[in-house]
């Protein structure tokens, strides 16, 4: 679902008020140095008591977008407030420039990078927020730690212990369902048994337990 939101001068001022209402401790911002997007925490699970999660995204210039994927029970709104971003749905490209919104509902397979050269900064919701923030968390920080590959990604143990933990939030658009469950089964809990977890202290705040 795609619709236009107010004129450019609008975006432009809902961007400097957000900015000027923003004061988040070091710790809420987050950045996976090598795909480009960075994250800044502005509602979190505890504060919206499990609603939604609320963050902006900043999208590098000509940054890597992340695995297709897809999310079962939760529904995203991006609105671009500057700058272009890129996004794949079902199969199908499309660019948002500022202004525009977009919703993907549950089970959507998607991904989206900024193909442009400057800087594209979209507000970012999550409904109803689940442990998204802990996958999050764990995985910019792993990021950050320098405990990714040239993709961006985790390694092969570590993600299946976090695609196992956060089966709910977050789920590969391949390989087909099936299969992706029977390597998690037996990849997961090797992963946890060389030491590897769904959630680091240093990383994720212990969270409350979704409703449900």
């Amino acid at each position: 679902m795609l619709r236009r939101c107010g004129t450019p001068t609008d975006v432009e001022r809902g961007v400097r008020n957000r900015e000027e209402r923003i004061v988040a401790p070091a710790r809420d911002e987050m950045e996976n140095f090598v795909t480009g997007q960075r994250l800044t925490f502005i509602r979190t699970t505890t504060e919206t008591g499990g609603e939604l999660l609320e963050m902006e995204s900043h999208y590098r210039p000509q940054g890597r977008p992340p695995v297709l994927h897809y999310h079962p029970a939760q529904q995203e709104r991006f609105e671009v407030l500057r700058g272009t971003l890129r996004v794949s749905l079902d199969g199908q490209e499309r660019d948002l420039s500022a202004g525009e919104v977009l919703k993907i509902e549950p089970g959507t397979a998607h991904e989206m990078w900024n193909p442009g050269t400057e800087w594209a900064v979209v507000n970012w919701q999550v409904r109803p927020a689940l442990n998204t923030e802990r996958f999050l968390r764990t995985a910019f920080g792993l990021a950050q730690d320098g405990k990714v590959n040239t993709l961006g990604m985790p390694g092969l143990l570590q993600t299946a212990v976090l695609l196992r933990a956060h089966d709910a939030e977050f789920r590969l658009a391949r390989p087909p369902r099936p299969v992706q469950r029977l390597l998690l089964g037996v990849l997961a809990p090797v992963g946890r048994l060389v030491g590897h977890r769904a959630a680091y202290a240093r990383y994720a705040p212990v969270l409350p337990r979704p409703p449900g």
